[in-house]
């Protein structure tokens, strides 16, 4: 049931460090991986958040999923405080995507094992509803026919396909929010473009918040509503995804989009009169 001030996931002032041991048990520090981090995502609202290796959006990620508990601060999900007593209950309502389909995905289960496993361990549906959910999601991913699928390993699927399966398992459970960790960062520049639409198309059909977290500013205005820069464990910078692109404010930003390489426009456009056919190697010859 939607609230009525429509906010799906509320983070206020979140802590979360790390203990340096010395010895394995003298404590001589921490490490501030997430330092005083803020924010409300609403129902259907797709958030991006940005920011290099170390910056602290993994660390966003596993304090969300339970994964790494909160030093400080407070984490509501739907209205409910999350903590240690319900997050079972937290983990249905999350689905996540990682970056790596591969890794992500059991070699020695076929796909329909795969997405069944969740409903399994959940106790959700009978046999026969189960059977229809995965069809559905299969459906849903555009992995087509689904009986094609359903007996395949992930070494038979090509990596594009294999992510679609983690989307897929993603889903199988109908949370109401999806976390991606950088999804496409593993697949090959043409299947990237097809993942970013499928996880929008499957946003907005289902009014699903999304959590997308990556390194490359050059997606964001054409995934997300908003986008969060992320630096040493702090937010530096929020704005609308389009706004951000045009008048970055944080010296940081700045940084990241001049960081996105720029076609040589030069060397693309050197064989543009090369007839059809015909070698370019003998039309430019290197000089």
């Amino acid at each position: 049931m939607m609230l009525a001030n429509n906010v799906l996931l509320s983070a206020q002032d979140l802590h979360t460090w790390y203990e340096l041991r010395k010895f394995g048990f003298i404590r001589i520090g921490y490490v501030r991986a997430l330092d005083g981090v803020s924010f409300d995502l609403r129902y259907g609202e797709a958030l991006t958040i940005v920011g290099e290796s170390g910056s602290g959006k993994t660390t966003l990620l596993r304090t969300i999923l339970g994964l790494a508990p909160p030093t400080k601060g407070l984490l509501e999900f739907a209205g409910q405080r999350v903590d240690a007593k319900n997050l079972t209950w937290l983990r249905r309502q999350v689905g996540y995507v990682m970056q790596d389909p591969y890794g992500a995905l059991p070699p020695f289960m076929n796909a329909r094992r795969i997405l069944l496993e969740p409903m399994v361990i959940n106790k959700v549906g009978r046999p026969a509803e189960r059977e229809a959910r995965i069809r559905e999601v299969l459906e849903e991913v555009r992995l087509v026919p689904v009986e094609d699928f359903l007996p395949k390993f992930p070494h038979m699927l090509s990596g594009g396909q294999q992510q679609r399966l983690v989307i897929a398992r993603a889903l199988v459970l109908r949370p109401k929010l999806i976390v991606a960790d950088e999804p496409v960062s593993m697949l090959d520049a043409s299947v990237r473009v097809e993942i970013l639409d499928l996880i929008r198309r499957v946003q907005k059909a289902h009014n699903l918040g999304v959590i997308y977290i990556t390194h490359d500013l050059s997606t964001v205005r054409y995934f997300s509503e908003r986008v969060f820069i992320m630096y040493a464990a702090k937010v530096v910078e929020k704005a609308d995804a389009r706004e951000i692109v045009k008048n970055p404010v944080h010296p940081y930003t700045r940084a990241l989009l001049a960081a996105i390489p720029d076609p040589d426009h030069e060397n693309a456009l050197r064989f543009k009169d090369v007839p059809p056919g015909e070698p370019p190697s003998l039309v430019n010859p290197p000089p």
